[in-house]
């Protein structure tokens, strides 16, 4: 199969478990965010680095042999800074490619604080994917990919077990989408057993349009979430595992992020990054309204961003 199954998952959980964060579950009334229903967070941004990624990059470490070269990886800062610190925690070194045209400077910062050598490419997100793997090719450095390989699915579906555990159940999960690797890994994880339900912007919907197009395409990411959800296309595995078990691909616009930012930050005092809030945002919007008595979960998926960055920005 080209993607993990509910038992590797349950596999690689207690793997990484000493490396990571058991985060946070948070439910709040439907008042506190302008809404008619409560809803669950699974706050993930409050992990290690600030985000999910982190699984995903131990888990690769942890079950593959590392050279003497060390590791690589590209990225616009969050799988970037969990590369970056495990590498560190693991005794290894790591060169972290980033496009230039949408790196953030605190996305950069944390990178250089857990030990990464940050790389500024020029071009697209594609040419700097291309870049990364040109490097991993040529001094056999451990590639890490930030989306397209099973023991990153693997990795990352662990925060689906994580909320199973927690909540002691949930029908529906929204999860934001960029490269795949995060949905990939729930979806792999929960299967149809709870509705996945994506969530992107109008500026980085690779998964909307490969379901639409096929996976053989390539977003231009821009806008307010392309530091966060900006992959160029879909992960081969993530394409499979998500073809076969998500259920709705939601698309909305910046506006929409903004709005459920600063909803969160005025309900509940929270701030995540641009992603975490898109898909807070299918909520906030009334782009996805949940059946009565349906059990929400939002992935609040990181939060390496300026912290007013949904004020400053609009």
């Amino acid at each position: 199969m080209p993607y993990p199954t509910p038992d590797d998952i349950a596999e690689a959980a207690p793997l990484i478990a000493p490396h990571i964060r058991e985060t946070p579950i948070l439910t709040l009334p439907g008042a506190a965010l302008g809404l008619d229903y409560p809803v669950t967070l699974k706050l993930e941004h409050t992990q290690v680095t600030g985000s999910f990624k982190v699984r995903g990059a131990f888990y690769n470490m942890l079950t593959r042999d590392v050279p003497e070269a060390g590791i690589v990886a590209a990225s616009g800062g969050n799988h970037g800074a969990a590369v970056a610190h495990a590498a560190t925690v693991l005794g290894h070194k790591s060169r972290i490619f980033v496009p230039r045209s949408i790196a953030k400077e605190e996305k950069l910062r944390r990178m250089r604080a857990f030990g990464g050598e940050v790389v500024l490419a020029d071009g697209s997100v594609g040419d700097c994917m291309a870049a990364y793997a040109a490097y991993a090719e040529e001094t056999g450095a451990l590639s890490v990919h930030p989306y397209d390989t099973v023991p990153t699915l693997t990795g990352q579906g662990t925060v689906a077990r994580e909320i199973e555990a927690q909540t002691g159940g949930i029908d529906t999960i929204l999860v934001s989408t960029g490269g795949g690797g995060l949905i990939g890994g729930v979806c792999s994880y929960f299967r149809d057993r709870v509705k996945v339900v994506s969530v992107e912007t109008e500026l980085t919907n690779t998964l909307e349009r490969s379901l639409r197009e096929g996976p053989d395409m390539d977003v231009a990411a821009s806008g307010i979430a392309a530091s966060s959800l900006g992959g160029p296309r879909l992960g081969v595995d993530s394409f499979e595992a998500i073809k076969a078990h998500v259920d709705k691909a939601i698309v909305l616009d910046d506006d929409a992020v903004y709005d459920a930012a600063q909803r969160l930050w005025e309900g509940a005092r929270l701030i995540g990054e641009p992603g975490s809030a898109v898909a807070l945002a299918a909520l906030t919007s009334g782009a996805y309204a949940p059946e009565p008595g349906e059990r929400v979960c939002v992935l609040l998926c990181g939060g390496n961003a300026e912290p007013d960055w949904f004020v400053a920005a609009k």
